[in-house]
């Protein structure tokens, strides 16, 4: 799946940017990233609820191996019965959208630097 087909399948959500990183896609709306494409599949940030619906439709957690340890991301794979259902994607998006706008506002804010003297 390349850029044009993501923006394609979530053309319902609204408009969605793609940012190619670390082998994968980031994909962003509203200036947050909801989502990405690694692994041949597209993945959505997720909480523990949003990962509970998710798991319930068959959807796995995007994980990978590292220094021999297993890391699980807070990202869950959309749904086989939504990746040919725009309409069911951008549902699942706007929930994803939700979840990131509530990390970012839960993020403690940086201070700026201040130059030195």
């Amino acid at each position: 799946m390349d850029e044009a087909a993501i923006e394609d399948l979530f053309a319902a959500f609204g408009p969605v940017r793609c940012k190619r990183m670390f082998g994968g896609i980031g994909i962003y709306a509203d200036g947050l990233m909801f989502g990405l494409f690694a692994f041949d599949q597209i993945y959505l940030k997720a909480d523990a609820e949003f990962a509970s619906l998710l798991e319930g439709e068959g959807s796995r957690p995007f994980q990978y191996e590292a220094r021999g340890r297993s890391i699980k991301l807070g990202y869950w794979t959309l749904p086989d019965s939504a990746v040919d259902d725009p309409d069911a994607a951008a549902d699942f998006a706007r929930q994803a959208l939700r979840i990131a706008r509530a990390a970012a506002a839960a993020k403690p804010r940086k201070k700026p630097k201040t130059p030195k003297n």
